[in-house]
């Protein structure tokens, strides 16, 4: 009985407890675990910049976070519609680190304490070869029980060549159509015979 209340009392802390040290794991829904604290409505008071609204291949954007002084800090580049971090994060500026997320141990950008972040927090983010639009995701917290998840920039676009992924983009958009056509005439003989 005292073993079960011992881990009642662990749980109950656990989930209390904030991570001034950092998102846990929070990489896909960009979702702190602040024991049951739901995030502010939006719109948010911040807004994230980049440097750009193209990229090339390795070559650095700068983002910049613009609002209110923050605590606490998940930032990450995503590609179209994929949940996972694409790119990589230079060297995380002072009071955040690196987060691994998506396999990347450079995936995103997290807060590594609870000290005051703000509009002269500079984030630095290279591009990967791989990518052709990215957005940037952040949840930004003011303190441990106001925060905001899912902040997006606005989107950026590889300015790079591209054509053979164009070629293969249009080829599905011209060649869905009529699947989607073959699909439901088969379904509607085999309605039919049935």
């Amino acid at each position: 009985m005292l073993c079960f209340f011992g881990v009642v009392i662990l749980q109950v802390l656990t989930s209390v407890l904030s991570y001034p040290s950092g998102a846990p794991t929070a990489c896909v829904d960009m979702m702190p675990r602040h024991g049951g604290v739901q995030p502010k409505p939006n719109p948010a008071p911040y807004t994230i910049h980049p440097s750009s609204t193209t990229f090339q291949t390795g070559k650095p954007i700068t983002v910049v976070i613009k609002g209110p002084d923050y605590s606490s800090v998940l930032l990450e580049a995503r590609s179209g519609f994929d949940s996972k971090a694409t790119g990589t994060w230079q060297t995380p500026p002072t009071n955040t680190k690196f987060l691994a997320c998506s396999g990347n141990q450079q995936g995103a950008i997290t807060h590594a304490n609870t000290n005051i972040k703000n509009n002269s927090t500079v984030y630095t983010w290279i591009p990967p070869a791989t990518a052709k639009n990215v957005v940037f995701l952040a949840t930004v917290a003011q303190q441990h029980t106001v925060f905001w998840v899912d902040g997006m920039s606005s989107a950026l676009t590889s300015s790079e060549g591209g054509t053979s992924l164009d070629v293969h983009s249009s080829a599905e958009r011209i060649v869905t159509p009529p699947l989607l056509l073959l699909v439901v005439l088969l379904a509607s003989v085999q309605y039919l015979v049935a």
